[in-house]
């Protein structure tokens, strides 16, 4: 029996580190962005709930799929247990990939 594969996606948004978990992952055809599609979020499993795992719900409760730059990817594992999704802030600790992801081409 083939186990499902689920991922833990941390990226940069707007200053903060957000967190999620998704069943599927692509590199897009589109230069530079990675596709998320299937979120996973924990539903009632938890009786305190964290108000930042809610925001994230809420923000891609009707999302079918995700465009995310690679320069704000900060890291992508492929886990066996679903973890809490959620917001953390970016205290100078995480830095995005430089901008320029290009090949430079040596002409000589």
């Amino acid at each position: 029996m083939k186990k499902s594969n689920v991922y833990k996606i941390k990226f940069i948004q707007l200053g903060e580190i957000y967190e999620v978990f998704a069943r599927h992952i692509y590199q897009s055809e589109m230069y530079g962005f990675i596709e998320v599609e299937e979120y996973i979020f924990n539903r009632d499993k938890q009786l305190v709930v964290d108000p930042t795992s809610e925001k994230l719900k809420n923000e891609f409760l009707n999302v079918e799929r995700s465009y995310i730059p690679l320069n704000s990817i900060v890291r992508i594992d492929e886990v066996d247990e679903l973890g809490e999704a959620k917001i953390t802030e970016n205290k100078g600790q995480v830095s995005p990939f430089p901008l320029n992801i290009q090949p430079v081409s040596n002409k000589d």
